[in-house]
């Protein structure tokens, strides 16, 4: 039996939790890892190439909000109360009661792109981070 080729190295993202194949350095986005980072912009490039439609658009700030949502960054919570505005997220919630895992990623949403369209995986993706923070502003202390 030949030797099989040893496992790809992993990472988990700080802010979403995906584990992740690791892709070594490249450009991070604030909280994530890079790998985390990497497939964001992977996944929605198409977009953003095509960002003059206004639905196109629309879609693209959704994902934005979404994926910021799931990476907070102490100290910037200027950005992370954006995303939450964006994603309709009750005031309530905030830094301090960031959810404890999150039910939908961008993993999951690059997942299923062969199946559903990105559109649709979004505003799916989106409802389910606006979910999570929902029920973490809501549990008790």
């Amino acid at each position: 039996m030949p030797p099989s080729d040893p496992p790809s190295p992993t990472e988990v993202c700080p802010g979403c939790g995906a584990v992740l194949v690791a892709t070594g350095r490249g450009a991070a986005h604030p909280g994530a890892s890079a790998s985390c980072a990497r497939l964001f912009e992977v996944t929605l490039r198409g977009l953003r190439e095509d960002g003059a439609h206004p639905a196109t658009a629309t879609v693209v700030a959704l994902a934005d909000a979404a994926y910021d949502a799931q990476h907070p960054v102490a100290g910037d919570d200027g950005r992370l109360r954006a995303a939450l505005d964006h994603l309709e997220v009750p005031d309530d919630a905030g830094a301090d009661r960031t959810p404890a895992v999150w039910r939908t990623t961008i993993a999951d949403v690059a997942a299923d792109l062969d199946v559903i369209d990105l559109p649709v995986l979004v505003e799916s993706w989106a409802r389910a981070v606006r979910e999570d923070w929902a029920a973490a502003a809501a549990r008790p202390e």
